[in-house]
């Protein structure tokens, strides 16, 4: 005879927000949004009848019969999760991170030194890829993604929404420029968006024709062919801080724009490993700077 259980998720998802007594905290652990947190713990409700949350004017708080069932599910999650890491192979000190390439390589790599110094016992997995797709694919914990209109339907905390400015190398621009000369430029584009339509839009000045010297490509290619003196792109301060720094790229323009903004997703239940926590916790902590940009 089949077992009259209420649905999984929503057993799960009353679990973390009754371990957090939080919902956003729950929302956080299992790597979905607070609304879905919500409406799982509300259709356990009617199911059982009973009320398990209280509201509070900062959060939520267990009832009497919320706690009763909580000291109930809380050791079986416990013996599940026992039982399965026997298939998991990865040690508990091990992270892995998905990212965009270029994200990766010009921002998050260069920053790497201090997480290692801080947290010399973990292992950090680092993998490039674009695609915004199930991280149970690519078997990584977390991802850094860019998003053009924001994620939706997860809790992925924001990283940067940085504004996009004009760089080229030095034998292209010596410094700030009108936008009507920039735009007369060979233009570096990303293949999969127009970004000096916009720009031109935004400056006032007609949309780029597109001549025969503009170049798209995937992010990663047109940032090095900016480098390599070949046209002008338009990438984001804290992808070309380092290569600024340095004087290989010179910013010509004080004009920007946004155009989305990267976020951190989460890889359903990995908040329960402390070395997953810790880097998401390290690297929210690294883009705080990013994050009060208000340009």
């Amino acid at each position: 005879m089949p077992r009259a259980l209420p649905p999984l998720n929503a057993l799960r998802a009353f679990e973390a927000a009754g371990r957090h007594q939080s919902f956003s905290g729950a929302a956080q652990e299992l790597g979905v949004s607070h609304s879905a947190i919500s409406r799982h713990v509300r259709g356990l409700e009617d199911r059982l009848g009973a009320q398990l949350f209280r509201d509070l004017p900062r959060g939520v708080a267990l009832t009497q019969a919320g706690a009763r069932y909580l000291a109930a599910l809380s050791p079986s999650f416990d013996r599940i999760a026992e039982a399965s890491e026997v298939f998991d192979q990865r040690p508990a000190g091990q992270v892995t991170v998905d990212a965009e390439p270029l994200f990766a390589m010009k921002w998050l790599i260069p920053r790497l030194g201090d997480f290692y110094q801080r947290y010399p016992d973990i292992e950090l997995r680092l993998q490039a890829n674009s695609a915004i797709a199930d991280l149970g694919r690519y078997e990584a914990d977390l991802a850094l993604r860019f998003f053009h209109a924001g994620p939706e339907g997860q809790d992925a905390p924001l990283l940067s929404n940085a504004p996009l400015y004009p760089f080229a190398a030095p034998t292209v621009v010596s410094g700030l420029m009108p936008p009507e000369e920039i735009l007369l430029l060979p233009l570096l584009r990303d293949r999969h968006a127009d970004t000096w339509r916009k720009w031109a839009g935004l400056v006032g000045c007609p949309p780029p024709a597109g001549a025969p010297s503009d170049w798209r490509m995937r992010a990663r290619l047109a940032y090095e062919t900016a480098l390599a003196g070949h046209g002008v792109l338009l990438v984001s301060s804290e992808i070309a801080e380092v290569d600024a720094a340095s004087g290989r790229l010179i910013r010509c323009s004080d004009i920007g724009f946004r155009m989305g903004s990267y976020h951190l997703v989460s890889a359903e239940g990995v908040m329960r490993r402390s070395a997953v926590r810790l880097f998401r916790e390290w690297l929210l902590d690294q883009s705080a700077g990013l994050r009060s940009i208000k340009r």
